[in-house]
């Protein structure tokens, strides 16, 4: 009798509470020394920190920087670089999806891609655009865990 009132009341727990959700809860550790930061390293951003509270199977880190580029253009008849015009750029890079560290820490840091010129930054199609550097103004970073994002914030690049 013990037995069948237990697994009663377990069914009925079970039914009561269907199972743990998995909510992402995963976020970065804003204070102190591994709070977010990016700095403009001239033609990327590198951003460095720490999330903590990691629960799902895999995460991931992205990072999206925005800034004004400084771009040449080579004249294909005189073989050298004139400057060409200042453009609005965005550019982006990620961790790759990670697996979930036991403790659910992790200290990270990712890098953007360096920018492609856009193909209006020089007076004409022969000429080649070249992007020199960047001022980057501020960078967003992502946290997702297993495609689902958890956190986001977005600090100045320095």
């Amino acid at each position: 009798m013990k037995r069948f009132l237990l697994l009663s009341a377990l069914a009925v727990a079970a039914l009561a509470f269907p199972g743990v959700a998995s909510a992402q809860s995963g976020h970065f550790v804003t204070g102190g020394a591994n709070a977010p930061s990016c700095t403009d390293a001239g033609t990327t951003v590198q951003c460095t920190g720490k999330v903590a509270g990691l629960g799902g199977t895999t995460f991931e880190i992205t990072v999206e920087a925005t800034g004004i580029a400084s771009i040449t253009c080579a004249n294909p008849g005189q073989n050298e670089d004139v400057p060409g015009q200042r453009k609005e750029i965005t550019t982006a890079g990620t961790s790759g999806p990670l697996p979930t560290p036991r403790n659910g820490h992790y200290v990270f840091s990712v890098a953007t891609e360096a920018p492609t010129a856009p193909d209006d930054a020089c007076p004409n199609d022969q000429w080649t655009p070249t992007v020199v550097d960047v001022e980057f103004t501020e960078a967003t970073i992502s946290l997702f865990e297993d495609g689902v994002l958890s956190d986001q914030i977005t600090v100045p690049v320095t």
